[in-house]
C-alpha cells in the first residue's frame, strides 16, 4: 500500500508562495532605495546647516559694513580719524615724530 500523495507535486509555485516572494522582493527593494535617501537627506540636511551658518557670517559682515558706511556718510570724526591713520595726515601746523619701530631695534646687525 503507498503512502498519502500530496496534494501539489514538489516544486509547484502557488500564488501564495508567488505573493511571498515579490513582497520580500518589494520590501528588500524599498529598504535599499530608502536607506540610500536617508544618506542622501542626512547628507543635505549637512550642508543645508554649513549654508545657514554661512548666511549668518554674511549678514553679520553685512551689517558691520553698513554702519561703516553710515559713519563715513555723517561722522567727520570717523573720516578724520581713518585720514590719520591709513593716510598719515595731519593738520595744519602739527608736528609728527616718527620712532624707529621695534622689529628695527631688535633685527640682527
Amino acid at each position: 500500500m503507498a503512502g498519502p500523495q500530496p496534494l501539489l507535486p514538489l516544486g509547484a509555485v502557488t500564488p501564495r508562495l508567488l505573493g511571498g516572494a515579490a513582497v520580500a522582493l518589494l520590501t528588500l527593494a524599498l529598504a535599499v532605495y530608502g536607506g540610500n535617501q536617508v544618506v542622501r537627506v542626512t547628507h543635505l540636511r549637512q550642508e543645508m546647516e554649513g549654508v545657514e551658518r554661512d548666511l549668518a557670517t554674511l549678514r553679520a559682515r553685512a551689517d558691520e559694513l553698513a554702519r561703516t558706511v553710515e559713519r563715513l556718510r555723517n561722522d567727520p570724526a570717523y573720516i578724520e580719524q581713518l585720514a590719520r591713520e591709513e593716510l598719515g595726515y595731519v593738520r595744519p601746523g602739527e608736528t609728527v615724530l616718527k620712532f624707529p619701530s621695534a622689529r628695527r631695534r631688535d633685527a640682527p646687525k
